[in-house]
């Protein structure tokens, strides 16, 4: 405390934990701006990954189903995680087997660019997969 007042800086703790605390004397005000500085940097550098969901019917059309492989495509490119599902309505739940061999083609279809994060799982009405990218 004496050499810092003789200096007319601060006692800045570093580690409090520590036994005996360990302290250095310094700016206060540049030494908490440096640690803004590389918490702002720690975040710049960090990787963000955003979930996006893709719809699918068990009854889906040719084209319509390229179109959505397609934009599976697109996201997994840009580092997203997607969900697939497919949503059943009224009496398509008895039909099942039909909305899980859409989404195995799916799957199938996108093995190039995606890989599975977790096995298809039946909630309720929607049969959906996590894929991740490569």
């Amino acid at each position: 405390m004496e050499l810092a007042n003789k200096y007319e800086l601060d006692l800045i703790e570093v580690a409090g934990q520590a036994i005996p605390p360990v302290c250095k004397i310094g700016d206060y005000s540049k030494y908490k701006y440096e640690l803004e500085k590389k918490e702002r940097m720690s975040k710049k550098n960090q990787v963000k990954t955003h979930l996006k969901e893709i719809r699918l019917s068990p009854n889906i059309d040719i084209h319509d189903y390229q179109v959505k492989l397609r934009q599976l495509l697109v996201f997994l490119e840009k580092k997203d995680k997607v969900k697939v599902t497919i949503l059943f309505r009224g009496r398509q739940m008895e039909h099942q087997d039909l909305g899980r061999k859409v989404l195995d083609r799916f799957i199938a279809d996108s093995t190039s660019s995606g890989q599975i994060e977790k096995n298809p799982v039946l909630e309720g009405r929607m049969l959906s997969v996590m894929m991740n990218p490569k």
